[in-house]
């Protein structure tokens, strides 16, 4: 062995120092690449929307039951005259993956109720899982202007925004607005299924370049549900052709979903 070359025995204390010298400056390199490595890694994730579902904290709401397409209730604003946009909009599930009973629905529909639950929420879509047992007619002392028919007419009469031919995802609206996240893309196909089967509201979730994803009501040309037609395009990418209207702060999108199409991957 060369006598200049340098040699660490294990047991010494210091490693000679042109040794040590590169073996920081290995260590230094290392750690700026880990570094670098990690960042890039999270930069190139798809972000994780804020969605909310405020578990535990039961509220009470009141407004006006309407069961077609899919049950929500509609809250008078206040300070907002008659016509669109006069009442927000708050579809009803029941806990777990199951939509409002259609008995419950029917026998409120058109009516003024009063009814308990927990908000979910996410970019402006409200939903409400409500309480088992907790609706039940509004006292007459309670009852909102927007429950005249004419009235409730008016708050929920359509803006037409024409025929559109839009690509997305079909996800469940429970999971996405708020119950579970992010509630889409494949790894979340089984679980979508089964809420949707389950009468949960299915929408079409656009995702745009810039900006907050875009979420459509999928009813059919008729404007009824679609649930069990969509079962098989559940978290798959699929290209849709329909009207499109906005009822207050909902994006609805009427097409026949023999229509839809399946996209390539």
């Amino acid at each position: 062995m060369n006598g200049a070359d340098e040699f660490y025995i294990g047991w010494e204390d210091r490693m000679p120092p042109a040794l040590r010298r590169r073996v920081r400056w290995v260590v230094a390199w290392l750690f700026v690449l880990a570094l670098a490595l990690g960042v890039l890694l999270a930069a190139g994730q798809r972000l994780i929307g804020v969605s909310v579902f405020e578990w535990g904290k039961i509220k009470s709401f009141s407004g006006v039951l309407e069961n077609r397409p899919y049950p929500r209730l509609l809250v008078r604003r206040p300070g907002v005259g008659e016509g669109p946009g006069a009442c927000s909009s708050y579809h009803l599930v029941r806990p777990f993956k199951f939509g409002l009973d259609a008995g419950t629905a029917r026998r409120f529909d058109g009516q003024a109720i009063e009814l308990q639950g927990t908000l979910i929420y996410r970019d402006g879509q409200t939903m409400i899982e409500v309480a088992e047992n907790s609706i039940r007619a509004a006292p007459s002392a309670n009852r909102m202007s927007a429950d005249s028919p004419a009235a409730q007419a008016a708050a929920t009469r359509p803006i037409q925004l024409g025929r559109q031919t839009l690509v997305g995802e079909i996800v469940d609206s429970k999971c996405y607005l708020g119950l579970m996240n992010p509630g889409q893309l494949a790894t979340h196909r089984g679980c979508a299924i089964r809420c949707i089967s389950g009468g949960i509201p299915p929408v079409l979730l656009v995702r745009l370049a810039q900006g907050t994803p875009l979420c459509f009501l999928l009813v059919s040309s008729a404007g009824q549900p679609v649930n069990q037609q969509v079962l098989d395009l559940v978290a798959e990418p699929v290209e849709i052709t329909g009207d499109v209207e906005r009822q207050g702060e909902l994006l609805v999108l009427r097409a026949d979903p023999a229509t839809y199409r399946r996209m390539r991957k």
